[in-house]
């Protein structure tokens, strides 16, 4: 009995942690020497969802991205996303732009270092289901930032000079 309890116990302790329903991964892809773009993905679980950026009266925090200043980059324009949809959020009673299974955004940036160095940004969002709405999140993600040449040479001949 005492064993049945223990696990009983152990299992609603672990429900009541915090929920994580959002997996957040960021890449850094070379445009050139001196532009690249930092993309950012959430994989969102099913049934929930997160908001966009835009602002809207009826949600508390859109989604925002706060990137360091550094002596290495620009920001260049502002974080776009592409994958938003509108629709009707009950939590909201609002219709209001949501991201549901995945959303993307891109941040262009200008190099004005070298490359080599990790750029760290931090994401604000909100997540919430058909029920209820977890407390806000800032996660923590960062790239590191190379310069690529993605130029590909084919020798067809090693003994061509």
């Amino acid at each position: 009995v005492f064993i049945f309890c223990l696990s009983l116990f152990t299992g609603l302790i672990s429900g009541a942690q915090t929920q994580n329903p959002i997996l957040w991964t960021a890449v850094y892809k070379s445009i050139s020497a001196t532009e690249g773009e930092i993309h950012v993905t959430a994989i969102i679980e099913k049934n929930w969802h997160t908001y966009s950026q835009r602002p809207n009266e009826a949600i508390p925090i859109p989604t925002q991205f706060t990137f360091a200043t550094s002596k290495n980059y620009e920001l260049i324009g502002k974080t776009e996303e592409s994958g938003a949809i509108e629709e009707f959020d009950k939590a909201f009673d609002a219709k209001i732009f949501v991201f549901n299974e995945k959303a993307e955004f891109k941040q262009k940036i200008k190099l004005t270092g070298k490359p080599g160095f990790v750029l760290p940004f931090k994401v604000e969002f909100i997540c919430c289901n058909d029920m209820m709405c977890l407390p806000p999140k800032t996660v923590d993600l960062s790239v590191k930032v190379q310069w690529k040449n993605y130029s590909i040479f084919t020798f067809l001949n090693p003994q061509i000079p």
